[in-house]
């Protein structure tokens, strides 16, 4: 497993003669920037320039080497790093400030991860709502992988997290106060990821209750929200968010789910070569940003994302136990983020747990 990990903000910190050099030729992407100029605006010898050079492009940077000695970026690789992330938040959302990022190419859950690091860490926050030294580094925190070896979803379910198909964070929310809602955070997560696909891929997506995110028909991204309690206070401290997106088809998904509607973006949407890297940044960024805006305005765009409302499903109020399940018409989604919907006596039940499901040709 290799981590690639920025521990303090993103923005601020000293960055390497390497990070330095990237930088440099990211801002210049029309021109050839000599070895000399380099070495120069990084304070560091040729050879160190050098020695980050090829250091970036083992890493997969294509990198030209000129006639002049100069040095150019000519393509941006699908580089899933620490670097690369921060680069894109600071470029779409510059109003985020995180002080914690960590890039892997394989972990057994972003999730689980961040769960570790908490419980490691101690308190978010002091008794008088202050951000205590481990609040300071893990509240608004991203980790991203690229594969999961034990990806989790809602009700203990596996996640299948293959390499280069999918992308896969989660971010850490430890407002003052704690966790109120922890299902509207969910809720909310979802509209952000939504925002994102539709701006990146120019695509619309929709959102089945309570966290799974579809386009055209099929499922391309879900959503796992746990909470880490403080024992002292006995109040949810912080949420761990965790997003799963896929986004090219991969037949290893498809087999080991078992769905017909599992899907990619890039399978039933637009090919617009957007970077994983690029996507997972985008994605972090407005999952936590949106946590900040007005929350009714939000959770009234959940409402109209919801593609249930209006539709009869199968209720399944005790996973695994077949004949418990029972059909019921949609009717909205309350106050609580619990859906409602109406049996076939007019009754009503606001369900707050459980699954339900759809028959195909309701998807679309």
């Amino acid at each position: 497993m290799s981590r690639d990990t920025i521990p303090f903000n993103c923005y601020t910190i000293a960055m390497s003669t390497k990070d330095k050099v990237l930088q440099i030729l990211r801002d210049n992407p029309h021109s050839a920037i000599s070895g000399e100029k380099l070495a120069a605006q990084c304070t560091v010898s040729r050879a160190a320039i050098w020695k980050a050079v090829n250091a970036l492009r083992e890493q997969g940077y294509q990198i030209e080497g000129t006639t002049n000695g100069g040095y150019q970026l000519s393509s941006e690789a699908d580089i899933v790093c620490v670097q690369n992330i921060a680069g894109f938040i600071q470029a779409d959302f510059p109003q985020l400030k995180t002080n914690h990022i960590e890039a892997f190419e394989t972990i057994d859950s972003t999730n689980t991860y961040a769960k570790r690091l908490l419980a490691a860490a101690g308190s978010m926050r002091h008794p008088s709502g202050e951000l205590t030294a481990a609040g300071n580094t893990y509240h608004k925190s991203i980790f991203v992988a690229e594969s999961q070896t034990a990806g989790r979803g809602r009700l203990g379910r596996t996640f299948i997290s293959p390499a280069k198909t999918g992308i896969y964070l989660t971010v850490v929310y430890a407002p003052e106060g704690g966790i109120k809602e922890p299902a509207k955070l969910t809720a909310f997560a979802a509209v952000a990821v939504k925002r994102v696909i539709e701006r990146l891929y120019h695509v619309d997506a929709c959102i089945k209750w309570i966290n799974d995110i579809f386009v055209n028909g099929k499922k391309v991204c879900g959503i796992l929200t746990e909470g880490f309690t403080n024992f002292e206070t006995g109040t949810i401290e912080s949420a761990i968010v965790g997003i799963g997106i896929n986004i090219a088809d991969n037949r290893e998904i498809f087999e080991k789910s078992g769905s017909a509607i599992v899907g990619s973006i890039t399978g039933v949407g637009k090919d617009l070569n957007v970077s994983r890297a690029q996507l997972a940044a985008d994605i972090a960024a407005q999952t936590l940003l949106i946590f900040e805006e007005d929350p009714s305005e939000v959770f009234e765009q959940y409402r109209a994302a919801s593609f249930l409302t209006g539709k009869t499903v199968q209720v399944h109020p005790i996973i695994g136990d077949e004949s418990s399940y029972y059909d019921a018409k949609v009717i909205g989604i309350d106050e609580d983020a619990a859906l409602i919907v109406e049996l076939a006596d007019k009754s009503t039940r606001h369900l707050n747990s459980g699954e339900v499901s759809l028959h195909g040709s309701d998807l679309k």
